[in-house]
C-alpha cells in the first residue's frame, strides 16, 4: 500500500500498536492524535478497535495468533506499506519473518506479540516492537511507539499509556 508521497522537509509521524486483545484505551487513543498514518502489528482482538483507530487516521494492521474471528481473521498476516519514501514490513511475530528486509528495500520491520518493547538496528533496518498496549501482563509496560520521519531518515521511540 502506498500511503503518502515524499516531502523531505516536512516532520512525518507513524503512530505503532501492538497486542491491543479488543482494549484501546483512550490514553492510547489521545496519544496517536496527529498521527498520519497508524500501524497495528496483530493481536488486535476486536475489529472496533481498528475502528476507533481509523477515527484518528488511516489503520494498516496484520493478523495477530488471537485475531481468529470476529472479522479479524480475515485481516492479511503480512503487509508491506510505503509512506513518504519509506516501506515498512508489518508482521505480528518476528521469528515468523520470512525475508530479509534489506534486500527487499525496507527501512523498518514491525511487529508484536512478545508484549516486550523493543527498537534495534540491524543491517541498518529499523526493527520494531512497540510493546502492548491492551491488558496488563505480568510486569510489562502498557506502550505504544511512534515512528517519526524527517530529514534524518526514521526515529523510533515507546511511550507508557498507563504509569
Amino acid at each position: 500500500m502506498t500511503a503518502k508521497p515524499c516531502d523531505s522537509l516536512e516532520k512525518h509521524r507513524i503512530g505503532v500498536i501492538s497486542d491491543t486483545h479488543g482494549l484501546i484505551r483512550q490514553q492510547a487513543l489521545d496519544l496517536l492524535a496527529g498521527c498520519e498514518l497508524i500501524l497495528h502489528a496483530g493481536d488486535v482482538g476486536k475489529l472496533s478497535v481498528l475502528d476507533k483507530l481509523r477515527e484518528i487516521a488511516p489503520v494498516i494492521a496484520v493478523r495477530g495468533n488471537v485475531d481468529v474471528d470476529g472479522g479479524t481473521e480475515a485481516l492479511p498476516s503480512t503487509e508491506a506499506v510505503e509512506f513518504v519514501g519509506h516501506w515498512f514490513y508489518l508482521l505480528h511475530n518476528l521469528n515468523q519473518l520470512d525475508l530479509d528486509p534489506k534486500a527487499a528495500g525496507f527501512s523498518a520491520v514491525i511487529s508484536g506479540h512478545s508484549h516486550q518493547p523493543a527498537i534495534s538496528k540491524r543491517d541498518g533496518i529499523l526493527f520494531f516492537n512497540p510493546g502492548s498496549a491492551g491488558p496488563k501482563r505480568f510486569s510489562l509496560p502498557i506502550c505504544l511507539g511512534f515512528i517519526d520521519i524527517n530529514e534524518m531518515g526514521l526515529e523510533a521511540g515507546i511511550v507508557d499509556i498507563v504509569r
